[in-house]
């Protein structure tokens, strides 16, 4: 089941510091980033091994989410929010905002037989 982590940033007058240490639940292998996204929805997939950690760290997306047993929304607009997808999270990207960048760390290297493009059946 996903869920949204809050990553510790430290702010004052200087501006915002925001830290990922010890707070992503996997060793990352790959860190890929969206940008430049038009009308276009993103994603379509779930993996048979990957964890992944998405943060849009600059303006704003939405990730639709569905694991087979629940189907949520979430409103990615804070580089200091993360959204852990784990394997079964079957997901799509959309609704960037043009200045949107969304970065994401994966657990594993790009392997083109981790990815299910298929959605779940619904009855």
């Amino acid at each position: 089941m996903p869920e949204l982590i809050d990553l510790k940033t430290f702010t004052d007058n200087r501006g915002n510091l925001t830290v990922i240490d010890k707070c992503i639940p996997f060793p990352i292998a790959r860190i890929f980033y969206i940008y430049g996204v038009d009308d276009s929805v993103r994603g379509g997939h779930r993996h048979v091994e990957t964890v992944q950690a998405a943060i849009c760290i600059q303006g704003s997306c939405r990730i639709f989410t569905d694991n087979n047993q629940e189907q949520k929304w979430f409103d990615l607009n804070s580089p200091s929010t993360c959204l852990l997808l784990y394997p079964e999270d079957w997901h799509t990207m959309s609704e960037f905002s043009k200045d949107a960048i969304l970065m994401v760390l994966a657990s594993t290297s790009f392997d083109a037989s981790d990815y299910i493009h298929t959605p779940y059946n619904k009855v």
